[in-house]
């Protein structure tokens, strides 16, 4: 990939990328909260800006490298993770599943407005704004249903860790939790080794399908 081609797909991607982290860290945030715990209200991050959710690492510096040592072909990458206090949730182990799927949640419904974008850009072929629409659309869906695909892995500290804790009896809950702390090694190993890849390029050819069905594009 050349660097024009990096600049370009760097300068349509912001906008999505930047909600798709946005809206899903806070999106923990607000079902947190309503479950009892105020831990990231009281730290300003249930917020819609994003400068309060992005790690210059995970969020800049990690997805810019991956894409162009893949030419375009995946991308990998981390926001600030909004803090949760379990503990002060009014049934942990139940209120955990939800507070975890708020974020892939959200990722998919990001992907089906992107979508719907898509099917607004093609609408008007002749619009000066519709080519460059329909490429952020297009970088839309695919971050927002990686994201989702990704979270939902059932890894602590991701998403699907914290729903497969809340989910398993307790004895195996507390086995899952205790691989927690090496969570993010786990998955980086897995991402260099390209294990991850292969582990989410069949579930997201699968999960584009399944918009296309739904959306029409």
């Amino acid at each position: 990939m050349s660097i024009d081609q990096l600049i370009q797909i760097v300068a349509l991607g912001a906008i999505p990328v930047l909600f798709a982290i946005t809206l899903h860290e806070a999106a923990h945030g607000y079902v947190a909260r309503h479950f009892g715990d105020n831990t990231a209200h009281q730290q300003g991050r249930i917020s819609l800006n994003p400068i309060r959710h992005v790690d210059p690492l995970g969020t800049i510096l990690v997805p810019i490298l991956m894409l162009w040592s893949t030419s375009g072909g995946f991308m990998f990458g981390w926001a600030k993770p909004v803090p949760v206090n379990f503990g002060a949730l009014h049934n942990p182990k139940r209120d955990m599943l939800w507070v975890a799927l708020a974020g892939p949640a959200t990722n998919l419904a990001m992907a089906l407005f992107w979508a719907l974008l898509i099917r607004l850009g093609v609408s008007f072929p002749d619009n000066y704004f519709a080519e460059p629409l329909v490429g952020m659309a297009q970088i839309g869906i695919e971050i927002n249903l990686m994201l989702m695909i990704l979270n939902l892995l059932p890894l602590p500290p991701l998403d699907g860790g914290r729903v497969a804790i809340s989910l398993l009896p307790y004895r195996l809950a507390v086995m899952l939790a205790k691989i927690e702390p090496y969570g993010m090694v786990i998955l980086i190993v897995l991402a260099v080794t390209s294990v991850l890849g292969a582990i989410l390029s069949p579930l997201f050819n699968v999960s584009v399908r399944i918009l296309s069905l739904i959306t029409g594009i």
